[in-house]
């Protein structure tokens, strides 16, 4: 795998979704509800600690849907930081599901932990934050991050357009 510097630069999560959370009002990228189930077929993985076949099999699939490789490399790392969390903060196994279609790839992490501010990953952490840094890293790699955490546990989905798909 190789990283393109250039490629790789992506435009800031746009502050409108932060001030639409902050007032109340829902975000595009879907801050809070539950989200729909994932599609039929999707694959499904468990990891409690080792992280390397999460990365290998997102990257494979990746690659399979159609993904330009720094983008699949994008995905990896968007992924690898939310299943990373689990790892550090939840007191369970993580799942992670993904499924494609002619238009996007996805991929679902879900594990029983609990975030508890729905802005997470949305503002950008200071320098010296001790914390915070992932959720915001994968908000700004994904075309789009929708979130929904409760009592039950937390579910992220990212999404990532695949090449030639109109963008809306």
């Amino acid at each position: 795998m190789s990283w393109d510097a250039k490629a790789a630069q992506r435009e800031p999560a746009p502050q409108d979704a932060a001030q639409e959370a902050l007032a109340g009002r829902p975000s595009p990228q879907g801050v809070g509800g539950p989200l729909p189930p994932p599609a039929p077929g999707a694959m499904s993985y468990t990891y409690t600690t080792d992280l390397a076949a999460i990365r290998a099999a997102v990257y494979r699939q990746a690659r399979e849907a159609g993904l330009p490789e720094p983008r699949a490399i994008d995905l990896v790392l968007a992924v690898s930081e939310v299943a990373a969390n689990t790892i550090r903060h939840a007191n369970s196994a993580g799942s992670l599901k993904i499924w494609y279609d002619t238009e996007e790839i996805v991929c679902q992490i879900e594990d029983d932990g609990l975030i508890s501010d729905p802005l997470a990953g949305r503002r950008r952490p200071s320098l010296d934050a001790m914390g915070g840094h992932g959720l915001w890293i994968v908000h700004q790699v994904c075309d789009q991050v929708d979130m929904h955490s409760d009592e039950t546990g937390t579910t992220i989905r990212l999404h990532m357009k695949l090449p030639g798909r109109r963008t809306g």
